[in-house]
């Protein structure tokens, strides 16, 4: 014979479970697949990223109205 008595509830339960158990699992993909990997890559640029370089490049592009190109 089915189970019919409780059975919208048991239902219920074990989609939240499912649903949960989902979600922490997608959390944890997109922390350790993106985010972590992203920081990664942002503390090796700015690990290696020179202000006054990047500054003298756009100074001679002429991208400055106060510094200007010609020096």
């Amino acid at each position: 014979k089915p189970q019919l008595r409780g059975l919208h509830q048991a239902t219920i339960k074990k989609n939240l479970i499912v649903a949960l158990v989902m979600c922490t699992v997608s959390v944890v993909a997109v922390k350790v697949l993106h985010n972590d990997r992203r920081k990664a890559n942002y503390a090796e640029y700015y690990k290696n990223y020179d202000a006054e370089a990047a500054f003298e490049r756009m100074r001679k592009a002429g991208l400055f109205h106060s510094a200007s190109a010609d020096e």
